[in-house]
């Protein structure tokens, strides 16, 4: 085990029930100004840490430089964390079908749909977890389909010494402009690596201001052409792209969020108690985009979440 200080987090988001505070949300924060300067900062945002599933837009990068032939939804849906819906399945099969290959190629675990209309039709249906089904399927497809397009094996392809970990390994220490801290196993099963939260938001940003037509805005225009393979009906990522247009937003697991608005402003979040219910990371960074100066009108009510008594909202999750 690597033995790392404590992070030093601070209070990021309070919980008022009924007038009292009830608890606080502690994490870190960064925000990074239209220029890619660092114009807003709280806690340890210069420590590793996990990015988790919103490194995949750095991941889907280098599907592209490996020559991955991945375009609109394709791409979309290899740098995000679909829902599981019918819509992802089969967008997620057509990617391997261009490669030649068949869902067995995948090595990422059987799971169900997140949840909703999908999760029922799963269930009525009586199907058991598919590979298909797991949220990062689309990621693990655009890996497959990048091995085929450079002629690289893949049995082995989650393996961190694979070329074509390495060379993700290469984009994010380029984007990032900081060396990987340490490597570890996703919950896919691929590579994750720790970079710092102010390097994370510094390799979307670097991604947002590269000339158009370059495989980094290829990305997140498919990204933001295409939000409901991000993520999906009634999920984050799909919900505050399709109400903000233009604006890049990928959720990583255990309290992390990364959003970049059109003008180059980014922001990214961790949550340090992994907001199991996703209710501090989205406040949190849309309170700082709006600190950085970005009109974040058209989600306000997502500034602040219910807390609820009787069936009856009677208080608030909100930023510090």
């Amino acid at each position: 085990m690597t033995r790392t200080p404590l992070p030093e987090y601070v209070p990021l988001a309070e919980v008022v029930r009924s007038g009292m505070r009830e608890s606080v949300h502690y994490g870190a924060v960064v925000g990074l100004a239209a220029d890619g300067r660092i114009a807003h900062a709280r806690g340890p945002v210069h420590q590793p840490m996990f990015p988790r599933s919103s490194a995949k837009p750095f991941q889907a990068l280098a599907m592209l430089r490996a020559g991955a032939p991945l375009s609109g939804p394709s791409l979309a849906i290899a740098a995000g964390s679909h829902g599981g819906e019918p819509r992802h399945e089969e967008q997620a099969r057509a990617v391997l079908a261009g490669a030649g290959l068949s869902p067995d190629a995948l090595r990422c675990p059987p799971a169900v749909p997140a949840g909703g209309t999908a999760r029922r039709e799963f269930v009525l249906a009586g199907r058991e977890p598919d590979r298909l089904l797991m949220n990062c399927s689309g990621k693990h497809a655009g890996m497959l389909a990048a091995c085929v397009a450079a002629g690289w094996s893949t049995g082995d392809y989650l393996d961190p010494g694979h070329p074509f970990q390495v060379l993700v390994r290469e984009t994010v220490e380029d984007l990032c402009e900081e060396e990987v801290a340490h490597t570890a196993v996703d919950g896919c099963g691929a590579p994750q690596l720790a970079v710092s939260l102010a390097g994370l938001a510094r390799g979307l940003w670097r991604m947002r201001t590269a000339p158009e037509g370059s495989p980094e805005r290829a990305v997140l225009d498919a990204m933001t052409a295409h939000p409901e393979y991000v993520s999906g009906s009634g999920r984050i990522d799909t919900e505050l792209m399709t109400r903000m247009p233009g604006l890049v937003s990928k959720i990583g697991a255990d309290g992390v969020l990364l959003l970049g608005a059109p003008g180059g402003e980014t922001a990214a979040v961790k949550i340090s108690d992994g907001d199991a219910e996703e209710r501090a990371r989205t406040l949190v960074g849309l309170d700082a985009l709006r600190t950085l100066g970005v009109d974040v009108s058209a989600v306000e009510d997502r500034l602040r979440v219910d807390v609820h008594g009787g069936g009856v909202p009677v208080g608030e999750v909100r930023p510090l």
